[in-house]
């Protein structure tokens, strides 16, 4: 295996592993910063508060978004598992 292949097939799975976790990170980003700005309005320093709207901002991007999680990650697979031949020799 030559060193060109190597590098695109880790460019292939570090751009999937990034199209696949930037939806619910993102979304926890957004979420996060929101509860922490209403957090320094109000004055609440209610540490619990921050961490239930997050996650329930991951879950449900995970739900909207799993498909598209699944189909990169698939493509990636079948990619690999096609090209398995040329990667032995």
């Amino acid at each position: 295996m030559s060193e060109e292949t190597v590098i695109s097939i880790m460019q292939m799975a570090i751009k999937a592993i990034i199209y696949a976790s930037a939806p619910p990170l993102l979304l926890g980003l957004v979420v996060g910063i929101v509860v922490s700005i209403l957090q320094t309005i109000t004055s609440i320093n209610e540490q619990t508060l921050a961490f239930i709207p997050k996650i329930l901002a991951v879950f449900i991007s995970l739900i909207i978004f799993g498909p598209f999680i699944i189909s990169t990650l698939k493509e990636l697979f079948l990619t690999l598992y096609t090209d398995l031949v040329s990667f032995v020799h």
